[in-house]
């Protein structure tokens, strides 16, 4: 069966221009129900599966006799779950399929979860090879929490997956679940928490496995001197680094271990003691980060890892120490990185103390600024505040999470930071759209695409936008309602820019008609 790529990529120029009229905005219903009749496969995938759908379409498309034009709409990130959900029981398990697997959606964004009852239905109901990680995403919050108590055993086997959450009380009912792989699977859970067992299981090459228990597991002091004494992987001893069960004097240990990886680990535990503390704070603290991108011994996966670490270097760690008072950080010689990522970071079940929160908003630290700025429950003088900050993290990181980010703040994030997500910010809220033609002529492709966004550009400079070089823009320009009904027109000859000029809501009805009747053969203006 072809990908939805294959099938996009098959697509002829007349079939490209009936995808554009099924995510044209100002089309009639009736046309969007042509469309799903008659259309080729290519349109009914753009129809069922990249829009927000009229409630007639809806019910055509879950009656619809074929499966590939349902399997898109249950995969359909702008349909309500309750829509999507109508699926639940189609006959055809590919389209079961992609309901359990979810929507596409680039990050930051997240699908919607799906009813809570439609969720417990497909846990029980659904073969377990249809639960991937896609599924996981789409289950509420509550529902999570709920599992580990359902009534049903199969949620409840959902629900130990959250152990370590778990109150004591719970844990203990786990333990002795009436339903067998409920009860091993909260067993093997609770060996994990032993150190002995830990120990017995700890493989003696490097591997993902040992990687896994010397990080999170606890460790027995037998394995903590094996590693000290002579660790079978090059980063065994930053592994143990981080392993809130490390011992004191191991802490102690580490703190002036020679590799300054290893030291930057250690600075960020919240049990360091005051002597490795204070020490830590006048570290040589070499740029870790160089030292990374020269290592040959590193995995591509391992060495992004460690090239993106939030606080890589010795001092930046030490001094966001919650021991260390205010007047301690600001005598600290760090420096504060700019090339890091600035980005969404969805809010935790379990909110930040308020107080922690404002303390660290009001710091002299920029990176305790940030960790603020990422709060999504930030009161509106906080907020305030940290849009005036002078560190671009700070400032980009409140643009990116704050629901109310205010406008002016998105439009100067968008402009200074050129990271990963830059474009989750022209998607906030409270983005801006007036007067953003002024950019048109900007050197910055992504920042000359904005100008498309303003609904009252010159049609002049939509048509220069429509000529750039960047393929962005010319997409952009090719939808906006204000182009120039010849260039419009022209575009429907495109073959690249068709589907984009043919989805632009000035499209004149009578054009409409015409590429309905000819099967998107005709592209000429209408007299």
């Amino acid at each position: 069966m072809p990908t939805p790529e294959q099938i996009w990529a098959d697509a002829d120029l007349p079939t490209r221009r009936l995808a554009g009229l099924a995510l044209n905005p100002s089309v009639p219903e009736s046309v969007l129900l042509r469309l799903l009749s008659d259309a080729p496969p290519a349109v009914r995938m753009v129809l069922c599966r990249d829009r927000i759908l009229p409630d007639a379409v809806v019910e055509a498309v879950i009656e619809h006799p074929d499966t590939r034009t349902r399997s898109f709409f249950a995969r359909n990130p702008h349909a309500d779950p309750a829509q999507r959900v109508r699926l639940l029981d189609d006959p055809e398990w590919f389209v079961r399929a992609h309901l359990a697997e979810g929507p596409r959606v680039v990050a930051p964004a997240r699908p919607r979860p799906l009813p809570d009852e439609a969720v417990v239905r497909m846990i029980s109901t659904y073969d377990d090879e249809l639960m991937a990680s896609g599924f996981y995403q789409q289950i509420s919050a509550g529902l999570r929490r709920s599992m580990p108590t359902h009534p049903i055993a199969k949620v409840r086997r959902w629900g130990v997956g959250e152990w370590t959450s778990l109150s004591a009380d719970t844990r203990a009912a786990l333990l002795t679940d009436p339903d067998g792989v409920v009860r091993e699977t909260a067993q093997r859970h609770a060996r994990s928490e032993d150190p002995a067992w830990v120990e017995s299981e700890l493989p003696d090459r490097p591997c993902r496995y040992r990687t896994d228990l010397l990080l999170h597991r606890p460790l027995t002091r037998a394995v903590v001197e094996g590693v000290l004494a002579g660790p079978a992987g090059e980063e065994d001893r930053a592994m143990i680094a981080v392993n809130p069960s490390l011992p004191p004097d191991a802490v102690v240990l580490l703190a002036a271990d020679p590799d300054p990886e290893i030291r930057g680990r250690i600075a960020r535990r919240a049990d360091l003691g005051p002597a490795e503390c204070h020490a830590l704070v006048t570290d040589p603290d070499p740029d870790v980060r160089t030292q990374v991108a020269h290592r040959g011994d590193l995995q591509p996966a391992d060495r992004r890892t460690l090239m993106t670490d939030p606080h890589p270097d010795v001092r930046p760690a030490v001094s966001l120490h919650p021991a260390l008072s205010e007047a301690e950080r600001a005598r600290i010689d760090y420096q504060v990185p700019l090339d890091h990522f600035f980005v969404f970071h969805p809010a935790p079940e379990a909110p930040r103390d308020p107080g922690i929160v404002r303390r660290d908003a009001l710091s002299g630290h920029p990176l305790l600024r940030r960790r603020a700025a990422e709060e999504h429950l930030l009161p509106p003088d906080l907020v305030a505040r940290l849009a005036a900050d002078d560190d671009l993290g700070v400032r980009v990181l409140l643009a990116q999470n704050h629901p109310d980010a205010p406008a002016p703040l998105l439009l100067r994030s968008f402009l200074e930071y050129t990271g990963p997500e830059r474009g989750h910010l022209s998607t906030r809220p409270n983005f801006p759209t007036a007067g953003l033609a002024a950019f048109a002529d900007h050197g910055d492709p992504e920042v000359r695409a904005l100008a498309a966004l303003d609904p009252e550009a010159d049609p002049d400079t939509v048509e220069r936008l429509g000529q750039d070089p960047e393929h962005a823009v010319r997409a952009a320009a090719a939808r906006h309602p204000r182009l120039p009904r010849s260039r419009l027109a022209a575009l429907l000859d495109d073959e690249e820019l068709a589907h984009h000029a043919a989805a632009n809501a000035a499209l004149a009805p009578y054009a409409v008609r015409r590429l309905l009747r000819t099967g998107g053969r005709w592209a000429e203006p209408p007299v």
